[in-house]
């Protein structure tokens, strides 16, 4: 670990346990400075600032107990218990600056501060009054022993002190700007590891291009998508490869948008050497040099094939019966709404037959409602087969289904499909070991023109048809 207080044996006083707290001070101060290079976060900044300052008052209490217990109430330690209590004013001085200042600002000044008192109070003073302390300790009157520690601080001992204080001031402020660049370059060599990690491990396919639109760079997922070498990449353009680029109903927008924002996104429909056509969703971004020339392209194509299929079947299970397939009571009133339109447009008859199962209640309670689905989607299917393409056959839940006849030129032509209707329903449902079942159905039918109501209504209408027909004994048709 860098450090901007280095330890080194000249800071020893002779005395273990002040040495051991010089020490842990010096470790606390270097923790600060390496998160202060490393921009820490301030809240951590002001935990370890914190610490720092709770272990110095504690090892001033515990110096000057030491320094009393040689030298008593002396002048010497009077002025040093002044240092001590000068030192506390400077750093809530120091942490009380302009509020508009950064915290990390003001913590490096106290970091210099505290390098350079620490450095000068070791080597100085707490140098002397352990000189003095350790000379008492020997027997030496405090007076001798304090002309003695003068005299030994003064001369070459003083001009080793000035020339350490003038390297520790420098090294201080000039490593901790080293520690800068280094977590700098550490940050700014992981964010290019992560892209690089990014670029070859994403399922996503990358290429780079150069401003002519040649291939430069691709990901490994781009080589497996395209079945193409490195040989057969490199130096290609781009829409040779990615055949949805060359499509001219989307070509000049996909240019013009590029152009203009320098991004485009949108589905692309790619051949493949296999010729099956590939949907992908392609990101694409324009590179540009500080002057603003074009440089690079850069390409990212998902493949959304999937989520197309997906969006698909939602679609389906949005608009149709999950049972039997047919379409569900929304997509019923979309085709009737433009069922009624083709009548208008056309001047011809629409029928809109409403269909309940008779006796089919019975059948779910002593069979199980396994048979009672299997007896629906059989019907379904029967009523599918006897209209044509053009008409609609909808279940709109349990046993009602409703069936759309259009292009009628006559209103009687719909009532050839009831009775074919009802003929199927009362044909027998055969399951299991040669069981049988039998029901029959109700049907309710109005005719949009001469019934001029709206979709709503005309349902509603047929509805009721529906039950007078179940009044009148079931099995039949009744008209609205």
């Amino acid at each position: 670990m860098v450090e901007v207080f280095p330890w080194n044996s000249n800071f020893e006083t002779g005395i273990a346990i002040i040495d051991e707290q010089h020490r842990r001070l010096v470790d606390l101060l270097n923790l600060l400075a390496g998160h202060l290079a490393f921009r820490s976060d301030v809240p951590t900044l002001n935990i370890i600032f914190n610490d720092l300052t709770e272990y110095a008052l504690y090892h001033f209490q515990s110096e000057e107990a030491v320094w009393t217990e040689f030298l008593g109430e002396d002048e010497l330690n009077k002025a040093h218990r002044e240092e001590h209590k000068d030192f506390v004013a400077d750093i809530l001085k120091l942490k009380g600056q302009d509020e508009d200042k950064p915290v990390d600002g003001v913590i490096e000044d106290i970091l210099s501060f505290l390098t350079h008192w620490l450095a000068f109070h070791i080597l100085d003073s707490d140098k002397r009054m352990s000189k003095v302390a350790l000379a008492v300790k020997d027997g030496i009157p405090l007076e001798e022993a304090k002309k003695s520690a003068d005299k030994q601080m003064s001369g070459v001992l003083g001009i080793l002190i000035e020339t350490v204080l003038t390297m520790y001031d420098s090294l201080s402020s000039r490593t901790l700007e080293l520690m800068r660049e280094i977590a700098q370059r550490q940050k700014a060599e992981a964010k290019l590891r992560l892209a690089a990690n990014v670029f070859d491990f994403t399922l996503d396919s990358i290429c780079i291009t150069d401003a002519d639109f040649k291939v430069i760079e691709a990901n490994p997922s781009f080589y497996q998508t395209i079945e193409f070498t490195d040989i057969d990449l490199i130096g290609k353009d781009l829409s040779e490869i990615k055949t949805g680029l060359k499509e001219k109903k989307t070509l000049e927008a996909f240019w013009n948008n590029l152009n203009a924002s320098g991004h485009w996104s949108g589905i692309m429909n790619n051949r493949r050497k296999t010729g099956e056509i590939e949907a992908e969703w392609l990101t694409l971004s324009v590179v540009k040099t500080e002057g603003g020339v074009i440089s690079n392209y850069v390409a990212v194509f998902s493949n959304v094939g999937h989520f197309m299929q997906q969006q698909t079947i939602l679609e389906k299970l949005a608009h149709h019966d999950a049972l039997t397939g047919l379409p569900n009571r929304l997509l019923l009133k979309d085709r009737l709404s433009l069922a009624i339109a083709h009548s208008e447009r056309t001047k011809t008859s629409l029928a809109i037959c409403y269909i309940d199962l008779d006796r089919f209640k019975p059948v779910n309670d002593q069979f199980g409602h396994a048979v009672g689905d299997e007896l629906l989607k059989e019907i379904a299917e029967r009523f599918r087969k006897i209209t044509r393409s053009q008409d609609t056959v909808a279940r709109l839940g349990g046993d009602e289904f409703v069936i759309l006849i259009g292009d009628l030129k006559h209103s009687e032509d719909y009532l050839r499909v009831l009775e074919k209707v009802l003929e199927e329903a009362k044909r027998p449902f055969h399951f299991g070991d040669n069981k049988t079942i039998e029901v029959s159905a109700s049907i309710g039918v109005t005719v949009f023109p001469a019934d001029a109501s709206d979709a709503d209504t005309l349902l509603h209408h047929a509805d009721q048809a529906m039950y007078e027909a179940k009044r009148l004994g079931k099995s039949r048709y009744c008209a609205y």
